[in-house]
């Protein structure tokens, strides 16, 4: 799904593509990399602030056990 963005007044039409929306509501990237690095979680938190939703996740296939390679990751909430 791509988000449109504006930068300085040049607006992209698909200035970033995300992997899924589901249900209007929840960011969904979708990897199968070694490990998940900090950039990862960083590229899902650029899009929900782009898209202004509160959760994304962040699915890793390159794992054993599907649980262990979920990562969820929230927007502007309080700890």
């Amino acid at each position: 799904m791509p988000i449109a963005i504006e930068y300085r007044g040049l607006k992209f039409n698909e200035g970033y593509r995300i992997d899924l929306l589901v249900e209007e509501d929840v960011v969904v990237e979708i990897k199968s990399i070694e490990e998940v690095n900090p950039v990862h979680k960083k590229q899902l938190l650029t899009y929900l602030r782009l898209t202004d939703k509160r959760l994304g996740l962040l699915l890793n296939f390159n794992v054993n056990l599907m649980k262990g390679g979920i990562t969820r990751l929230a927007n502007n909430v309080a700890e």
